[in-house]
């Protein structure tokens, strides 16, 4: 078996899920993610922004988003995150904001406004349980009521699944191991357990890109410019970090000889040196030493 592209690759995932001709495999992914949520499932759906072979992952400013549309018209984004951007919460409900409120043209009404859904795809772990699939929802604190059903968020970390995985009969764990790559045993693994027809479909694809040159060139491209992109942000982030610990080490040195300053006042204020001597000792203004006297007193 041919070297496979790595699925996560979201050059290669968009080419996957989000191509009008592969329409029934995102349609079976979003039914089995919502089926795990307890939502109701899809029969049809649009695709708003389908891959086309002009698309090009050498534009770096591309986001290799997919966007489609029920037949209720809700709207559901789906985006695969390779690497740790930090602040993707923050930046979801961004994008979420976007899409949602991108809906309504001047004059039409609030009444108007469908749910939309961001399914966000993370190739790190990021929440603080186990669950590899959690969803998030706009509801009260003490009752769980719910304000709105209008948003509707959710993170899948593939991390979070392992080879034991593999047996579970649950259809979004099997698309989620597909997506976390594929050795030859897994790979095995996962066709001995009779895989549904759209995942059968999905894994046929990824071998057919992944022996096809144009597209493995296109995929090299995309993922030399993911890599080189995480490589600048974990590289600011360790700067920013660093700059931020030596301003902190000044800053309780400065916090330090402060209060040190105000313990020998004290002292000295206890002597019972007059404020002249102090400030000329110490360093203190005035008023500071003042402060220090109603302690005293």
């Amino acid at each position: 078996m041919t070297e496979l592209l790595d699925p996560k690759n979201d050059y290669v995932f968009k080419r996957i899920f989000g191509s009008e001709e592969n329409k029934d495999v995102l349609l079976a992914f979003l039914n089995h993610t919502f089926k795990n949520a307890g939502e109701s499932l899809l029969t049809e759906i649009v695709l708003i922004n389908p891959y086309l072979d002009k698309d090009t992952p050498r534009d770096k400013q591309s986001i290799l988003d997919i966007r489609a549309k029920t037949d209720q018209g809700e709207l559901i984004n789906v985006e695969m995150q390779l690497f740790n951007q930090y602040d993707l919460e923050k930046r979801t409900l961004f994008y979420w904001g976007k899409q949602y409120s991108g809906q309504l043209l001047e004059g039409q009404r609030y009444s108007q406004l469908k749910k939309c859904v961001a399914i966000n795809i993370v190739n790190f772990k990021m929440l603080a349980n186990d669950q590899y699939h959690n969803v998030f929802h706009l509801r009260e604190d003490h009752t769980d009521i719910p304000l709105t059903d209008v948003i509707e968020i959710h993170f899948m970390e593939i991390p979070k699944l392992n080879d034991e995985h593999i047996q579970m009969k649950d259809g979004l764990v099997r698309w989620l191991l597909f997506l976390k790559g594929m050795t030859r045993s897994s790979w095995e693994a996962l066709m001995m357990h009779e895989p549904e027809p759209a995942l059968k479909k999905a894994m046929s694809v990824l071998e057919f890109l992944s022996q096809d040159e144009q597209a493995r060139q296109r995929y090299i491209d995309r993922q030399k410019f993911l890599w080189d992109e995480a490589s600048m942000i974990e590289g600011a982030r360790e700067e920013g970090l660093k700059k931020g610990m030596e301003e902190g080490i000044q800053k309780g040195i400065q916090e330090g000889e402060a209060e040190s300053k105000r313990k020998i006042a004290m002292n000295m204020l206890t002597l019972g040196l007059d404020q002249a001597t102090i400030i000329k000792a110490t360093g203190l203004t005035s008023s500071e030493l003042e402060e220090l006297q109603k302690e005293k007193d």
